[in-house]
């Protein structure tokens, strides 16, 4: 009886204490760019959701594997240039306010909770602004994860795709 006391004692102490450790933190990107073009040219070149191997020069493809541009739902399958494929779910389009949001459903990438949102609003003097947020938590829950997998690293590479989306979008578009 008394080990039995004890050995709950003990397994309480310690599955308590790992119930406090801190889960990674939600880490959030926003990029942005201004554009030198009529809103309408920018939201026809970034709306479709199949679309993104078209202006963001990181992607070899994008097909719609279920649903359709600008239905909420639809299912895309991204294949970065180096290789790996993840997909990603429309969850929400707004034609309108030339904007949608999208999630990861599955990835390589060293991210969990991902969700993202691409709006096109009007810039100063003729100019369009693309904003480009996305949050999410790192996958790896150590206290000192590899570089790759830290929260400067996870931000890092978000701040990178983001970028090389958005300026290659400029370059395209005033070209």
């Amino acid at each position: 009886m008394r080990f039995t006391v004890m050995a709950l004692t003990v397994g309480a102490t310690l599955g308590g204490s790992a119930a406090w450790a801190d889960p990674p933190k939600t880490l959030r990107v926003t990029e942005s760019v201004e554009i030198k073009a009529p809103i309408d040219q920018v939201w026809a070149t970034v709306r479709d959701f199949d679309s993104l191997n078209k202006w963001h020069p990181g992607f070899a493809s994008d097909e719609l594997v279920s649903g359709g541009n600008g239905k909420v739902g639809a299912v895309r399958k991204l294949t970065i240039k180096d290789g790996p494929t993840f997909t990603e779910r429309l969850v929400a389009f707004d034609a309108a306010h030339h904007s949608y949001r999208y999630k990861i459903v599955e990835s390589p990438l060293p991210i969990i909770g991902y969700a993202s949102t691409i709006s096109v609003r009007p810039g100063p003097a003729g100019m369009t602004k693309v904003i480009w947020s996305g949050s999410c938590r790192r996958k790896n829950p150590a206290d000192n994860p590899p570089e790759a997998e830290s929260d400067a690293g996870v931000t890092k590479l978000l701040k990178g795709v983001y970028r090389g989306g958005l300026d290659n979008l400029k370059k395209m578009l005033e070209h």
